[in-house]
Formats: structure tokens, C-alpha cells, sequence
């Protein structure tokens, strides 16, 4: 999960990942703890109502970084491709390489096979198919740094920049409206078109900030009570939480 935060004064953007792992109460009051990327899930009942999903997870992540996440936006894996062929593929730095088994289809009941990705150090040029594996790569086989998932959010927030700087690029509004009206057509979200284009275009990409919670800074590794592998807060202060994203939005 990525929040993106803009203020609307100077335009400052601030890209903030919390990571799937994070142990929360879900659903709220319940009693019952899962990670923060059932959220979706559960509010959309398995997604027979998206809009339920969305409002649920941007709640749920309103509540545990303190911000007022007021608009929410999802995308599947083929819309997530689509989007970045619609607009002509992105540039992207890779900051270190490595060597990853992917799934050969993104449903496995169609074909349970894997095949090796591979990502070379430097500056490259993605289709939307190369964009989603660099993207969701978790399986590393020669760069252990790149198999965790703070590395894959880390990843994931350079596609985005990546993604929104080569739309900031079109040249005329024609251009621009039809990538998002193609994006449109494969997302669930509670933004219009002028609403996404506009948010687009303010953003200022060049001096953006990426932030990530993580056991570096304000979460440590658990165990779940099922012996799954979870994150919470260090010394279970989740205000501690909202006053590092509160200091980082600033910075």
C-alpha cells in the first residue's frame, strides 16, 4: 500500500508505504487481527463491492498513519500493464540488480509454472508486462536485499514516480486524458478523470519524498499467533507511528 500525500500550497508530494505485513485489527472493532492488505478484502467482501474495499483500507490506513486519506484508487495486475503501454512504457532507474522467479500467469489455476526475471543495474526502459514483474519480484535468487518486501515497496514507489512523471510529460491534454481514461477503464476509485488528471499534473515529482515504515525505523518482526511472519509497532506504540509520518511529510 502507497499513500500519497500533496500539499496543496506548494505542491510538495510525499509518497509513504506501509508495508502488507503490518498486524491490525480487522475488522475494526472485532477483536480479530490480520495484515493491513486484508483490509481491502474484508470491507469488499471478497471483492463483490469495491467501493466498500477502498473506503475500508483507506480508513485503515488513515487510522494507523494519522493522515486523512480521503481518496483511494486500485488497480489490478492487467490494468497496471495496460496503463503503462497506453503511455508508452516509463523509464526506470534499477538501483541494484538481481535475478527473481515470477509467475508465469498471474492466476495460477491457468499455469502454475514460473519463469526467471532478471534486471540489470542502470537505467531502463519498461513495457507494462517488464513494469509489473520489477514491480511485484519477490522470489530473489542472487541479491537477498532485493527479496524483502520493504524492497518491493521501495520498487513499487519508484514505479509510481516513474509512472506519473512520464504522464506530467504529455504534451497536450488529448494525450493526457486518454492514458487516464484507459487507466479509468481498469481501476476502482472514488477520483473522476479531472479529479486523477488534475492531481497528476500538481504533483511535483522532481522533489518527491518517498518514505517506508519499517523495522528500521518505527516497526519490528513478529511472530502471528498461526507462526505467520507480521510487523508491528516497536514497543507496540502505534502514536509513535503517526509522528514519524508527521515528521517525514515535512522534511
Amino acid at each position: 500500500m502507497v499513500v500519497m500525500s500533496l500539499l496543496p500550497q506548494s505542491h510538495h508530494t510525499t509518497l509513504v508505504s506501509v508495508p502488507r505485513d503490518l498486524y491490525v485489527q480487522i475488522p475494526p472493532g472485532s477483536g480479530q487481527y490480520h495484515k493491513i492488505n486484508t483490509s481491502y478484502e474484508f470491507g469488499s467482501n471478497n471483492g463483490a463491492n469495491p467501493a466498500a474495499g477502498g473506503n475500508a483500507a483507506a480508513a485503515k490506513v488513515s487510522l494507523v498513519t494519522g493522515l486523512d486519506v480521503k481518496y483511494w484508487l486500485t488497480i489490478n495486475f492487467q490494468g497496471f500493464r495496460e496503463f503503462i503501454d497506453a503511455i508508452g512504457g516509463i523509464d526506470v532507474y534499477v538501483p541494484d540488480s538481481f535475478t527473481a522467479n515470477y509467475p508465469a500467469n498471474d492466476d495460477p489455476s491457468i499455469n502454475p509454472n514460473w519463469i526467471k526475471v532478471h534486471f540489470s543495474k542502470g537505467m531502463q526502459h519498461m513495457n507494462g508486462q517488464t513494469a509489473i514483474e520489477y514491480a511485484r519480484a519477490r522470489y530473489v535468487l542472487d541479491n537477498p536485499a532485493e527479496g524483502s518486501d520493504f524492497a518491493r515497496s521501495a520498487r513499487q514507489q519508484i514505479m509510481i514516480k516513474a509512472a506519473l512523471t512520464k504522464v506530467k510529460q504529455m504534451s497536450t491534454w488529448p494525450s493526457l486524458y486518454n492514458a487516464l481514461s484507459a487507466l479509468q477503464r481498469t481501476i476502482y476509485t472514488n477520483l473522476s478523470l479531472a479529479d486523477l488528471m488534475q492531481f497528476a499534473l500538481k504533483m511535483d515529482l522532481n522533489n518527491a519524498h518517498r518514505v517506508g515504515l519499517s523495522n528500521q525505523n518505527v516497526l519490528v518482526d513478529a511472530t502471528a499467533p498461526d507462526g505467520e511472519y507480521i510487523l508491528k509497532p516497536s514497543n507496540d506504540n502505534w502514536q509513535a507511528i503517526k509522528d514519524y509520518v508527521k515528521k517525514q511529510l515535512y522534511t
